[in-house]
């Protein structure tokens, strides 16, 4: 079938003879090389070497350009290009889409194979002006999701897209979520990647066949009304040349037997009527290329066969055109008598030839044997007149029936002209209808979009609520546990403060006492003191008196001694001071360390104040800032809630503007049913009519070419009888000539009857298969509100839930708000704690410069003690041993002291590390309370947002079927009304 459709598309010098041109592989450098007609339509100049698309602007017809494979690094010259709707740019050298803004009926592009990575050439065909449908982007460089959505998201009839194909694909095909995020973002798609929505592989070339084969059938039945029925006998008789040749002109019988082969030659394209399609400028070109060409072979295949088979062909081929199949309406009847005409002229012309041989031969034959077959001949003759008359008559009356029956068929026709042009005006309307419907539907589309984007930036807002209020959360339990913290510290801080005042007590009343016991000796040795003066004086008194020598000399012995020995003493209490200085130093050094110590954990102390101060300012501020967030979140829920009731509405509304279209289109369909019976009924009628006409036609040629024969007899007989008896025999030769040519046309006739009746067949079932699809389309809509009502159902259901999550919600916040209530209070009580603690420190530091004072004036006296101890050395030697011993016993029980404080203060610090950890466990437990608490009501609020993603998700398929189910239809509709 391939090879007879390139001989009727091409010819040789690249033209076609429909307007197309075809130029491929023939190594052009330019298209300036190359004389183009502004009427052509289709332009294939593929593999070739061309560098820049010019020179076609003044082509304003073209529908179709295919300039693949070629060296074309730009898009441009196409803006004077309106009615182009197939544009072929694979295999090039294009970066970047451009120059596609005045292609408005654009429906086909092809930049498969070339080095794209911007797209924003697409942006300008956004909106309903602009009827792109498919795109071809496989084997490119496109990387940028982001990019390919916001300029693929405006072409709103864009119903296939493909970027991966047999493997070969995009940079951004290999991304995570591609298929998801396009089918979600791009609704209108169909077929992504040569696969449907759910992701099972889709064969073009089958779709677009079945399309074809749905529609044909109803534009056949739409064409052929219009199709003339009305050929009057008159006119066929004009349109035959009378050719009235003399007797011996007549061509003998010999000749005749070559006739019919002359009759075979005639093909059956000639013999049969030509499909009736609308007259255009292309297809006058075509006939008259057509009439130029030699004959084609007669095939044995039938026509509709034929039909059927191209009609594939064009399925699979897209880029090929239908215009090059359409022809002239052309009256059957006028063609035929004229070939017959040109027939006989060249029969008669060859039997003048042959007559001059012939005479020429039989001049030396004797007259006696012509003169006896003459007159035998002429007895026949007489007899065959006779009843050529007779029939002449019966011919005669016949004829006037046929020119009755004749007018009666112009009178149908004229009715079937009108119901056609009523049929005409019913679908104009229809197609009114459905572009309304179809702005409708876009809008609807349009309002669908941006309520879903609103919902999207709504849902974002409540996930971003959600996550600020979590993250309070966690700042609030963060605060927490470092209050506890701090808490803990500040007590332990209290407690090692407490600990070191009470051992400070205890060392002042150790001192206290160590200071009465030296009281108490200092007294002793007064009282000592004055016994012994007493006991001197009375020494004194009761002692003998020596001789001054003497005296003297004891006095010097006992001086020296005593000096000695008071210089030992002397020297034994130097050492005991120095001993006693470094003590005093040593004691002071450690005073100083604890006082600085203290110092600074007094300032420590104050530094965590003012950070807990800190922080319960930030921690306010926070409180401040969450409850204003709340407030928030509450307007916010309150405009949801506002924006779910007008989604109600515009839903109930849509619904309703569903109803009241599915009703017109079931009015519309059952109109539309009525009248195609009536159509049925009428085209039956008429295509019996036609039988019978071709029929009476048939015959009236026979009867007609019987009535010239014998005209021409009448006529020849007239003038020359004499001559009559040698031209009987070829007249008969001739007649049955006729007769079997006569025969052969009744025979074809009968072929091309029967072909009739297999078209009509074929329309009868496409008919039926129509009126299946329209049953099949009622269902589908019944099936549609049924779903609706179920939708419906659904959305109340899930505004109960949303309703009752709201509630939840709010309970919810108001126990958040309960909790932050009992956070305040507890600072509060913090707080007075805090203050109370201020206070007691206050009392410590006044205590604590008590004690100095006291430290001090204890130096003091001290310092007269020492300065008594110093005059006292020398009197009292024996008193010191005794002190000395009684130093030893007091310094082993105050070592026996220090240890029971060491001992007490261990048990105490166990004491306070036991009720630490118990705090801290008890602390534990109620965070991990709380933390369960929490992880509880997450996993609620985890639960109820799933739910409603689902519930969501699941309206959102619907609503993508719905639109898919709808989209179809409108472009079922669409193709009708294109191919109509």
């Amino acid at each position: 079938m391939e090879a007879p459709l390139e001989a009727e598309v091409e010819n040789e010098d690249g033209e076609s003879s429909c307007g197309d041109l075809c130029f491929m592989d023939k190594g052009l450098r330019s298209i300036s090389e190359l004389s183009l007609d502004s009427a052509l339509h289709a332009i294939n100049l593929h593999c070739n070497n061309i560098t820049k698309i010019k020179a076609i602007d003044h082509i304003w017809n073209l529908q179709h350009l295919d300039l693949s494979s070629n060296q074309i690094s730009h898009i441009e010259g196409l803006n004077t290009l309106t009615k182009l709707r197939t544009l072929n740019l694979s295999c090039n050298l294009i970066t970047r889409i451009e120059g596609l803004e005045a292609l408005t009926n654009l429906t086909r592009l092809n930049l498969s194979y070339n080095h794209i990575n911007d797209l924003s050439g697409l942006m300008p065909l956004h909106g309903i002006k602009h009827k792109l449908r498919y795109i071809d982007l496989h084997s490119n460089c496109i990387d940028s999701i982001h990019h390919l959505l916001q300029c693929t998201v405006g072409l709103h009839f864009l119903t296939n897209l493909i970027l991966e194909k047999n493997g070969e694909d995009n940079p951004v095909c290999h991304l995570p979520g591609y298929r998801a995020v396009m089918l979600q973002t791009l609704p209108q798609l169909r077929i992504l990647d040569c696969k449907n929505i759910f992701g099972e592989p889709v064969n073009m070339a089958e779709i677009n066949s079945s399309r074809l084969q749905c529609f044909e059938g109803l534009l056949d039945n739409l064409v052929s009304s219009d199709s003339p029925l009305n050929i009057s006998e008159d006119e066929i008789i004009d349109s035959m040349p009378v050719v009235t040749p003399p007797i011996d002109e007549v061509a003998p019988l010999d000749h005749f037997a070559s006739t019919p082969a002359d009759t075979d030659n005639v093909p059956e394209k000639d013999l049969r009527p030509k499909r009736d399609t609308d007259v255009t400028s292309e297809s006058d070109c075509g006939n008259r290329k057509e009439c130029n060409r030699k004959i084609p072979r007669r095939s044995k295949i039938p026509y509709y066969s034929k039909t059927i088979q191209t009609i594939k062909h064009h399925s699979k081929n897209n880029s090929a055109f239908i215009s090059c199949n359409r022809k002239m309406k052309q009256p059957f009847f006028k063609e035929l008598h004229v070939r017959s005409s040109l027939v006989n002229n060249n029969i008669l012309e060859e039997s003048e030839k042959q007559k001059t041989e012939i005479i020429k031969v039989n001049n030396g034959s004797s007259e006696n044997a012509t003169y006896r077959a003459l007159v035998e001949e002429l007895d026949q003759e007489r007899e065959k007149r006779w009843k050529a008359e007779q029939t002449e008559k019966k011919l005669m009356d016949y004829i006037d029936e046929l020119h009755k029956h004749a007018n009666e068929k112009k009178d149908i026709h004229s009715l079937a002209l009108l119901t056609t042009d009523r049929l005409k005006e019913i679908i104009f309307k229809e197609r009114n209808s459905k572009l309304q419907l179809e702005i409708m539907v876009h809008r609807l589309q349009n309002e669908i979009k941006k309520l879903t984007i609103e919902l999207i930036k709504a849902r974002d807002q409540q996930e971003d609520h959600v996550r600020h209020l979590r993250t309070l959360e966690k700042a609030l339990e963060k605060k927490e546990r470092q209050k506890g913290q701090q808490q803990a510290a500040q007590m332990q801080l209290i407690q090692e403060v407490e600990l070191k005042a009470a051992a400070a007590d205890r060392e002042i009343n150790l001192l206290r006492t160590s200071l009465h016991q030296e009281k108490e000796q200092v007294q002793q040795l007064h009282e000592l003191l004055a016994l012994k003066e007493q006991e001197h004086r009375k020494d004194l008194e009761t002692r003998e008196f020596f001789s001054e020598a003497e005296f003297q000399e004891a006095l010097a012995k006992e001086i020296a001694k005593e000096e000695r020995k008071h210089e030992q003493v002397i020297k034994e209490y130097q050492d005991k001071i120095d001993a006693l200085n470094q003590q005093y130093m040593d004691l002071e050094n450690e005073f100083r360390i604890a006082l600085t110590v203290e110092a600074r954990r007094f300032k420590d102390v104050k530094d965590g104040f003012e950070n807990v101060a800190t922080e319960l300012a930030k921690s306010k501020h926070a409180l401040v800032w969450a409850q204003r967030k709340e407030n928030e979140s509450s307007s916010l829920i309150k405009d949801l809630t506002s924006m779910v009731k007008e989604q109600k509405t515009k839903l109930a509304e849509v619904s309703k503007l569903k109803q009241e279209t599915t009703t017109n289109l079931q009015n519309q369909i059952n109109t539309l049913e009525i009248l195609i019976e009536d159509d049925k009924q009428k085209s039956i009628q008429i295509e019996l009519l036609k039988h019978e006409k071709m029929q009476l036609i048939s015959e009236l040629a026979a009867k007609e070419s019987l009535i010239y024969g014998l005209r021409t007899e009448r006529k020849v007989w007239g003038h020359e009888l004499a001559q009559q008896g040698s031209s009987l025999a070829q007249n008969h030769g001739r007649l049955e000539a006729q007769i079997e040519s006569l025969c052969r046309e009744n025979e074809s006739l009968r072929k091309a009857s029967e072909r009739d009746n297999d078209t009509l067949r074929i329309k009868c079932k496409i008919v039926e298969d129509q009126t299946e699809t329209i049953g099949k389309l009622k269902e589908c809509l019944q099936e549609r509100e049924e779903q609706i009502k179920i939708l419906h159902k659904k959305i109340t259901e899930i505004q109960k839930c949303t309703q009752e999550q709201l509630d939840e919600k709010s309970s919810q916040l108001d126990e958040i708000i309960e909790k932050l209530e009992r956070h305040n209070e507890r600072k509060e009580k913090l707080k007075q704690q805090l203050k109370v603690k201020e206070l007691e420190l206050e009392e410590i530091r006044k205590a604590y410069s008590t004690l100095n004072q006291k430290w001090h004036d204890k130096g003091e006296l001290l310092c007269h003690l020492e300065m008594q101890v110093k005059e006292v050395k020398e009197n009292f030697e024996n008193k010191e041993r005794k002190l000395k011993a009684e130093r030893d016993k007091s310094i082993e029980l105050q070592k026996d002291a220090i240890e029971k404080l060491h001992s007490m203060d261990d048990a105490f610090k166990k004491q306070v590390d036991a009720i630490v950890e118990a705090h801290q466990a008890e602390i534990i437990q109620l965070a991990s309370e709380k933390q369960k608490c929490i992880d509880s009501a997450n996993l609620k609020v985890h639960r109820v947002e799933e739910e409603m993603r689902g519930l969501l998700e699941e309206t959102c398929k619907n609503k993508k079927a719905m639109e898919i189910k709808i989209k179809q239809l409108a472009f079922a509709l669409n193709q009708i009304q294109q191919e109509m």
